[in-house]
């Protein structure tokens, strides 16, 4: 029973959810989330604690990234449960004294949310007892213009993320979205994407085939070309 009353209040937000809101303090000033981030895609993620090697690396290649995920019209927010003073004097360390895989001089410009209450990881569910109890994991959430839960992405405290896998969850997003196809497994732009079937198999079949860009493998299971530059035109911030 104590464990059921652990996890019930420790709940999380689901994909196709409106985004929790909340007001905060970050290194970049006051924070009105999701609200003044609307028409924008925003990655919000956890970090375990600050002055900590993983999170480290992972906010040196958040800062190294943020342009290109600037590109593709996606905004980062950070997240932990240290106070304001902390993420400050810890990213001044990382400009300051911190050199890895060749990055240096590194500063973090998007903001990173001060939450010594936990009162937002414990609307986004990023404290897992199981894990933690006084920290954060390392929870992503990827959120659209709409302020919509459309990615969820968990990794425990000893695992780094993988970034390029980011940026390609936000990229096959857009582009399902742009273009009314889904993204078959490992995916990147120019690959071939996957169209939804129709209502029946001979009129999907029928349809398919008689379009010289697409092939069926069977009439739950085609794909047509999405040429690279099609995908970027559509989805790259002019």
């Amino acid at each position: 029973m104590e464990t059921q009353n652990m996890t019930e209040n420790f709940g999380m937000p689901r994909i196709g959810d409106k985004a929790p809101a909340f007001k905060a303090v970050t290194t970049q000033g006051p924070i009105d989330f999701p609200a003044q981030y609307a028409g924008s895609w925003v990655i919000l993620f956890s970090h375990p604690a600050d002055f900590t090697p993983v999170c480290t690396s992972e906010f040196m290649t958040f800062a190294k990234m943020e342009e290109q995920f600037a590109q593709v019209n996606c905004k980062l927010v950070g997240l932990s449960v240290d106070g304001l003073y902390s993420h400050i004097a810890w990213l001044r360390t990382i400009k300051e004294k911190i050199e890895y895989k060749g990055m240096k001089d590194v500063e973090v410009r998007f903001p990173l949310v001060e939450d010594i209450t936990m009162e937002v990881a414990r609307k986004y569910g990023m404290i897992q007892p199981g894990e933690s109890s006084t920290k954060a994991v390392r929870a992503v959430f990827v959120i659209d213009p709409k302020g919509i839960i459309r990615a969820i992405i968990y990794y425990p405290l000893s695992l780094g993320r993988n970034f390029d896998e980011l940026y390609r969850v936000v990229v096959a997003l857009q582009t399902a979205d742009a273009f009314s196809v889904a993204t078959p497994a490992d995916w990147r732009p120019g690959d071939d994407v996957i169209v939804p079937p129709a209502g029946s198999c001979g009129v999907a079949r029928e349809r398919m085939e008689g379009q010289a860009d697409m092939h069926c493998y069977d009439w739950f299971f085609c794909t047509k070309k999405l040429p690279k530059e099609q995908v970027l035109d559509a989805i790259l911030k002019k």
